[in-house]
């Protein structure tokens, strides 16, 4: 079969498409024909070895440590369930599903990812765990649509349940045309919370157009900004972004608001005024990735089909390089997909 093989950290050179055997099933396994993919963050962070470790922020590193290369990357993985282990269910053979992408502790901690720690699905096969794998043969969504889902809108459903976010809430979603972010206005939305987005003025109509009741520029002042839109003040601020943003924006926050953060491609290491966290009992809760109940959630979801996520772009397998120079350059609003074999 073909797939995109990370064969060591580096630049884009070091994914090469190329023949792989075919994955077996192992015991509790299944192998998932994949008519879709998308690409994140987290394959452009693991490809670069980007992570850092708690002793060296500067070394090179997968997001859990050392990866085993050779590795296929692809977190995010829809298609169809070809073959299984002697002691999985033969019934799931033909089903359509949606791949959690996480492996957990045993605390529902997600430790690992598919991708990263274990071969992913940007190739034409891929060998999961039979447990992982949610039907979604019913589902109105596209093979493309469900494809944006596990990584992206896992991680934001994450972010929601831990932040506890619900009706009549006001939240700030930073980095809002990304594909956490459009997940989280997405989200957020359908759970009645008024959203306040993020983004750059080029993509403000597209972030309204995800449900964002108010979409704010980030270039300009943002702490004035807030206090104009929403002058009592953010229940939560829902953060993949981090950076220099942070000190202007938490004393926008109410006493006991929630600042969430998954992500920092805004900059990972912040000036920070300790006295607004105590003084005004704010919560800063880390969130990486989703729980079993979270994905459970997500796909319950899509299965309903809520909400269409938006595909910004569709590519091949082999033009791989130039789809993840596309979501480096961060022009799209929503995900990019990758197509190994044939979708519906």
């Amino acid at each position: 079969m073909r797939a995109a093989v990370l064969t060591r950290f580096g630049g884009p050179e070091v994914l090469e498409v190329r023949e792989v055997p075919d994955p077996v099933p192992a015991d509790g396994h299944v192998v998932v024909r994949v008519t879709a993919a998308a690409v994140n963050n987290t394959d452009i962070w693991t490809r670069e070895g980007a992570y850092g470790t708690a002793e060296d922020p500067g070394a090179r590193s997968g997001w859990r440590g050392d990866i085993d290369f050779p590795r296929v990357q692809g977190g995010d993985i829809v298609g169809v369930v070809e073959s299984v282990a002697d002691d999985v269910d033969r019934s799931l053979v033909g089903r359509r599903v949606l791949v959690d992408p996480a492996f957990y502790d045993d605390h529902g901690h997600p430790v690992g990812l598919l991708g990263s720690e274990a071969d992913g699905g940007f190739a034409e096969r891929v060998a999961v765990a039979a447990a992982r794998v949610h039907d979604v043969s019913g589902s109105a969504l596209s093979d493309e649509e469900l494809a944006c889902l596990p990584v992206a809108y896992g991680t934001a459903m994450g972010m929601l349940e831990r932040g506890g976010i619900g009706a009549g809430e006001t939240v700030l979603v930073t980095g809002a045309s990304g594909g956490v972010g459009v997940a989280l206005v997405q989200l957020a939305r359908a759970r009645g919370a008024q959203v306040i987005a993020l983004t750059t003025e080029a993509k403000r109509s597209r972030v309204a157009q995800a449900g964002a009741a108010v979409t704010l520029d980030r270039i300009q002042p943002v702490g004035a900004a807030l206090a104009r839109t929403a002058p009592g003040g953010l229940a939560a601020v829902l953060d993949v972004v981090g950076g220099p943003a942070l000190p202007e924006i938490l004393p926008r926050l109410r006493d006991g608001g929630r600042w969430v953060i998954a992500g920092a491609v805004g900059g990972h290491t912040v000036s920070l005024d300790l006295r607004r966290l105590y003084l005004h009992n704010i919560a800063v809760i880390g969130s990486s990735m989703h729980s079993p109940h979270h994905f459970d959630l997500l796909a319950t979801e899509a299965r309903r089909a809520t909400f269409r996520p938006p595909v910004a772009a569709r590519y091949d397998l082999a033009d791989i390089h130039q789809a993840q120079r596309e979501f480096v350059g961060r022009n799209h609003v929503g995900k990019i997909v990758i197509r190994p074999g044939t979708g519906r």
